[in-house]
């Protein structure tokens, strides 16, 4: 691939971004530099360090970034819950974000397994 734009892994974060920015809108203000942030650069960290292995020089370099980017999947999805424990929002409310998530994952581990086996 000459372009890390043309990972479907990387099309999906940046959606997965955008419905997760739409739900950061529906926290309470006095979480704007709390919560919100910490979402925020959690999503963010998905599709950036897809972005940044791409452009390293060896799959063992790539396969480190998309374990990174895995990781920051998780804290979004611990801080998501946190979310619905602290009824900012609903399951319901959640519901796509949380499919997002759960692609993105197999879709990196699936991608990390192939370089591991180049």
């Amino acid at each position: 691939m000459d372009s890390y734009r043309e990972l479907k892994v990387w099309q999906k974060s940046m959606l997965l971004v955008k419905e997760v920015y739409h739900l950061v809108n529906l926290l309470p203000k006095e979480e704007t530099y709390g919560l919100s942030n910490q979402i925020r650069r959690a999503v963010v960290s998905i599709p950036s360090n897809i972005a940044e292995g791409h452009g390293r020089n060896s799959d063992r370099e790539f396969a480190y970034f998309l374990a990174v980017a895995r990781g920051s999947k998780y804290e979004l999805e611990t801080q998501l819950q946190i979310c619905i424990m602290l009824d900012f929002f609903d399951n319901e409310t959640a519901e796509y974000a949380f499919q997002l998530c759960d692609e993105i994952g197999k879709m990196l581990n699936a991608f990390i397994k192939k370089l591991a086996n180049r």
